[in-house]
Parts: C-alpha cells; structure tokens; sequence
C-alpha cells in the first residue's frame, strides 16, 4: 500500500483517484469498488466488528484508497502499512455538507442510488436494488457510526464531526507522511505540510524525488 486517503468523501476522491492512476498507483480503492464487488460488503461490515482481516481483504491487490469505507479505518491502515503516505483531502465545511446532504446522505435516506450510477455498473433494476442495498448496509454499518457518531440527521453534527476527523489527522499523521490539500485552492492548505508534495491542481508535483513511488500492492 502506497497511499492511504484520509479525506471524507465529497472532497475531490473521484479526482484524486484519476490522478493517482496517471501516476501509477493502480488499482486504488474508492467506494466504487464495492459496487463493483458487492461481496466486499461483508467484509467492511465485518471490519466495522472488529475483525482486520475484513478490511485486508477488500483491500488485497490494491496500491491506493480513498474515500469510504477505507477512510472509517483511516488510523488501522496507517499503523498496518507505515511506509504508506497520507493526503487529506478537506473544502469548506458548509460547502461539503451541501454537497453530501444532496448525494451520499440522499442515497442513505431515500434508499435510492442515482440512475446514472446504477448505468455505470450495468443497469437495470436488479441491479438498482443490488447497489441501493450495498449502499444502505456500509452506511449502516460504517459510515455512520464509525465516521459520524452514530447520526447524519443534524447539520452542525455532522460537519463538527468532519471537523474533528480532519483535526484529528492533522495532529496525529507526522508531517512528514501527510498531504494537507484543500481542494477548493487547489494548492496544500498549510506549506510546512508540503513533503510530500504530490498534488498541485491534482496533478503530480516533485513525484520521483520524494519516495512517493508505487511498490507492491497491499497484501
């Protein structure tokens, strides 16, 4: 494992998957992923028990996570794989919540994943249902209470809980090991944290001269 993404979903992940790709960091797990493969479902809820073994094994194979479920695991994933550099990903926090209200959070409380996701896994209404499930369950079982405290029905609960899980990286992710990027300025949000530099504009920066090189996939 070469990258471990730290930032909530709604913070730029899609993009930020796309340029791990362009740099070599293939395959890198977002929630995607387990659309793709329903069965990793158990195995997230089984890590949200308490059992490592789930989170390795969705994750065997891969060189780079982002977004939910891994993000909910954020600190086993640094502890598993210490080589592995961090980037949190953060935007203004009334600005995200709009942005999560109006598709994670409506998906989650309607039951219903968008028409145009349910096309990009093959369509259908078997298929429609199948993901509307997969979606409820990491929800429930994850995303929730790991990373909300058991709640999303409260506006300012939830963004102070976005706030915290961000101060939380800052001050226990060393420097050294951690992108800070704010999305919306599209440059690291605090220059002491730039080592190492990976992104500007999403985009590589210094990438070869900064040990930000992909290896093995996570086993």
């Amino acid at each position: 494992m070469d990258v471990i993404g730290a930032g909530f979903g709604r913070t730029g992940t899609t993009s930020l998957q796309a340029a791990l790709h362009q740099l070599g960091f293939t395959p890198c797990y977002h929630a995607g992923e387990v659309f793709a493969n329903p069965e990793h479902t158990g195995y997230w809820a089984a890590a949200a028990r308490g059992d490592s073994d789930g989170w390795r094994r969705a994750l065997k194979g891969y060189r780079a996570t982002l977004d939910w479920p891994a993000v909910a695991f954020w600190r086993e994933l640094a502890e598993a794989y210490p080589s592995a550099k961090m980037i949190l990903t953060t935007r203004d926090a009334g600005n995200w919540f709009e942005s999560i209200d109006q598709t994670i959070f409506k998906t989650v409380l309607t039951g219903q994943v968008p028409p145009a996701v349910v096309q990009m896994f093959g369509g259908g209404a078997e298929k429609a249902a199948q993901l509307a499930d997969v979606a409820a369950t990491l929800a429930r079982d994850v995303m929730i209470p790991r990373s909300f405290g058991g709640s999303i029905d409260d506006r300012d609960h939830v963004i102070a809980r976005y706030e915290r899980h961000n101060e939380e990286v800052r001050r226990e992710v060393p420097p050294s090991r951690l992108l800070d990027y704010e999305v919306a300025r599209q440059r690291p949000q605090h220059p002491a944290r730039r080592r190492p530099a990976l992104i500007a504009g999403h985009r590589a920066a210094g990438y070869g001269a900064t040990g930000f090189q992909p290896s093995e996939p996570a086993r």
